[in-house]
């Protein structure tokens, strides 16, 4: 929609990933005149670059070992192999049904979309093309950029997630530098698809911002399914020729593949969009904020992966629908980054809400966490997925629990009722006192918080 120059809004939002259109929509249903500012396609990195189109060729990775495992169920199934091009037809056919039902509804919320590349350019004002937007609230929500490491050029054999989703033949090997979420998942995917797959992470475990009870059953699992990893040496240099890329660790180890995937996180996109000449303070890149996103200059604030802090879409959003709250007066209660629930959608699947039992002990003190680990080997439901994991539970002595950690296939659907225990503060005799239905997976946290109440069923405890 063609806007005039000098056009009046309530609030300017520059971003239309989704920190920022949740943002425009919330504050859209609250009655304001709504500018959103977007460069590239609304929905963002997390839509087109990111969470779904991965979790696409994540659910592509599930059928392929499921059509190998058939026998094992006593199904009749073969493996043929991966069709690239179906499987990218498949991806871009859920991210333009879900790009679509977005672009729908910000039409139906009367939400300006201004396309093209904003910059601040006055503490209410945002130049798109030479015209300029001002609101009496501007929301910043720029999000973030695969990083790379100094000194390692991204080209050739040598691939961000961006253009590993876009790949149109599976490789025969690959190394992933990070083996952290974004590395991890697409190590899962390639291994399901038959690549041979070495993961390079300069810290000692997979995952490592999870509880280490869970990376090391990731570190296993992984192992069992034939995925190579290199823990605790770090990257020193890629060279890459027709042959493939070679990489040299610090310890001076070498590896050998067809490509190289770079997964050693996001930086925040901050650089040359006029925040600092506005006066607002950035740290590495980093929008800082008081605990209601607030930049301390005029009437300026920041969302999603700007913000220091958990990278994941669901916080942009919930970040979006807070300020949007926050504007109108409404005084919403600050978001507990603890408390946002983190997924990593890899076969096994990790979930986790809280505390790791480390940073449990490190707030509480040793002496006041209590932990319980519940083996999905006693559940009904993942013995008929053939499926091994555990959840593990951490509360403070004779307190609420604090932490809800899990491994195994599709936890990630679990995580909804641990994050309702920990952000409630819940102790574990409330939740041993629900019924949990039966047989499902989701029966497991039920049987894990009998067992930490102090009354197992189907537990050794």
């Amino acid at each position: 929609m063609a806007e005039t120059p000098g056009t009046d809004f309530d609030i300017v939002v520059l971003g239309g990933g989704s920190g920022g259109y949740a943002t425009a929509l919330r504050a859209a249903q609250l009655g304001q005149k709504v500018a959103l500012v977007e460069a590239d396609k609304l929905g963002g990195t997390c839509l087109h670059y990111g969470c779904v189109p991965t979790k696409a060729l994540l659910h592509a990775a599930e059928l392929a070992d499921n059509a190998r495992d058939g026998e094992h169920f006593g199904v009749q199934t073969e493996f043929k192999g991966i069709d690239m091009e179906g499987v990218n037809k498949y991806k871009d056919g859920v991210i333009s049904g879900l790009y679509k039902g977005l672009q729908g509804l910000i039409k139906s919320r009367k939400i300006t979309v201004i396309e093209g590349y904003g910059k601040l350019v006055g503490k209410d004002t945002v130049e798109v093309d030479g015209t300029r937007y001002t609101g009496r609230h501007v929301v910043i929500a720029t999000g973030s950029y695969s990083r790379s490491l100094p000194g390692l050029e991204i080209g050739g054999r040598v691939l961000t997630s961006e253009q590993a989703l876009k790949l149109d033949t599976v490789p025969k090997s690959v190394i992933v530098l990070g083996g952290g979420v974004i590395g991890s998942e697409f190590a899962s995917v390639w291994r399901s698809f038959g690549v041979e797959v070495t993961i390079i992470e300069g810290l000692p475990h997979l995952v490592p911002a999870e509880d280490e009870a869970l990376s090391k059953a990731f570190e296993r699992a992984f192992r069992k399914r034939g995925i190579a990893f290199n823990l605790g040496d770090r990257f020193k240099t890629v060279e890459q020729d027709d042959s493939g890329v070679h990489v040299t660790l610090e310890s001076g180890k070498t590896f050998d593949a067809e490509i190289m995937l770079v997964a050693v996180g996001r930086g925040p996109r901050t650089a040359d969009l006029g925040y600092e000449e506005q006066g607002i303070t950035l740290d590495r890149g980093f929008v800082i904020t008081d605990e209601k996103l607030h930049t301390g200059v005029g009437n300026i604030w920041a969302v999603g992966d700007i913000v220091p802090g958990l990278q994941l879409a669901h916080r942009g959003f919930a970040q979006g629908i807070f300020v949007a709250e926050q504007i109108l007066g409404l005084n919403p209660a600050p978001i507990v980054e603890s408390g946002i629930p983190r997924v990593t959608y890899s076969d096994p699947e990790i979930a986790s809400v809280g505390l790791t039992e480390a940073k449990a002990k490190e707030s509480l003190g040793a002496d006041n966490v209590e932990t319980l680990e519940y083996n999905l080997a006693g559940n009904g439901k993942s013995k008929i997925l053939d499926t091994q994991g555990f959840i593990k539970l951490v509360r403070q002595k004779d307190g609420p629990v604090v932490g809800v950690h899990m491994i195994g296939a599709r936890v990630g659907e679990l995580i909804g009722e641990g994050q309702l225990i920990v952000n409630w503060e819940a102790y574990p005799e409330d939740v041993a006192s629900l019924v949990h239905a039966h047989p499902t997976q989701n029966e497991a946290l039920g049987e894990a918080f009998l067992a930490l109440a102090g009354k197992p069923l189907h537990a050794h405890n």
